[in-house]
C-alpha cells in the first residue's frame, strides 16, 4: 500500500504564492508519476500538473508559467509551487501517485488540502 499526506493549504490574496507538498510512505517503489489534481466546487477532477521519476512535467494550460512542479525521489515528495494565484485556482488540491500492484496500475490519492484565492 501507499499512502499521501498533503500540506500546504490555506487561504491567499489574489497575486500571491503558496506551496504544496505532499509525502508518500508505504510501497514506494511502486510509484513512477506524481501529480496534483483540484476539483472546485462543482466541476470534476482536474490535472493540474504531473512529474515522472525522471523529471518530465506535465502542466494544464491554466497554470503554465505560474505554478511548477518538482520532486524529491529520495524523500518520496513532490511539490506544487503557485505564483500569481487566481480566484479560479480555488479548490481541493489532491497529490495522485498511481502504483504498480503488479497487474495494473492503481489511482492513489491524499485527503486533499483547500486552496482558497480571495480576490
Amino acid at each position: 500500500q501507499v499512502q499521501l499526506v498533503e500540506s500546504g493549504g490555506g487561504l491567499v490574496q489574489a497575486g500571491g504564492s503558496l506551496r504544496l507538498s505532499c509525502v508518500a510512505s508505504g510501497r514506494t517503489s511502486s510509484i513512477s508519476t506524481m501529480g496534483w489534481y483540484r476539483q472546485a466546487p462543482g466541476k470534476q477532477r482536474e490535472l493540474v500538473a504531473s512529474i515522472t521519476s525522471v523529471g518530465t512535467t506535465v502542466y494544464a494550460d491554466s497554470v503554465k508559467g505560474r505554478f511548477t512542479i518538482s520532486r524529491d525521489n529520495a524523500k518520496n515528495s513532490v511539490n506544487l509551487q503557485m505564483h500569481s494565484l487566481k480566484p479560479e485556482d480555488t479548490a481541493v488540491y489532491y497529490c495522485n501517485a498511481p502504483r504498480w500492484d503488479g497487474y495494473r496500475w492503481l489511482e492513489v490519492w491524499g485527503q486533499g488540502t483547500l486552496v482558497t484565492v480571495s480576490s
